[in-house]
């Protein structure tokens, strides 16, 4: 799948798809909600409401209001890809998220995720 498919993907469709994964393996969606608010700065009430509209995946990182300045402590492969590797910034976003939802989904503790 190409970068453009992925940045018009509804944010909400990715959501439910990464949620599921998390809930699949006993987690919450308190937990992913946490990871998403911290790696964006987006609230938990700011991503209940872009949920309900139609916003792109890449536009949902692009308006994060407070990016956290530790995500790029975030190490490791996704799919494949190291993700501190990755040189679009849009995509290494998309990558750092998926990074922290797979940890979730592998058991790691709250604590170690949110770097």
């Amino acid at each position: 799948m190409n970068n453009e498919k992925i940045y018009k993907m509804n944010f909400s469709d990715v959501y439910t798809l990464l949620l599921n994964k998390a809930l699949k393996k006993g987690r919450t969606k308190d937990e992913v909600d946490e990871i998403i608010s911290w790696l964006t700065g987006y609230s938990r009430s700011q991503i209940e409401e872009i949920l309900c509209q139609t916003v792109e995946y890449a536009e949902f990182f692009k308006n994060a209001p407070a990016p956290n300045e530790n995500r790029f402590l975030i190490k490791g492969t996704i799919c494949g890809v190291r993700v501190e590797n990755i040189d679009d910034p849009i995509m290494r976003e998309i990558r750092y998220l998926d990074k922290l939802i797979d940890e979730l989904a592998k058991g790691k503790s709250m604590e170690k995720i949110l770097r």
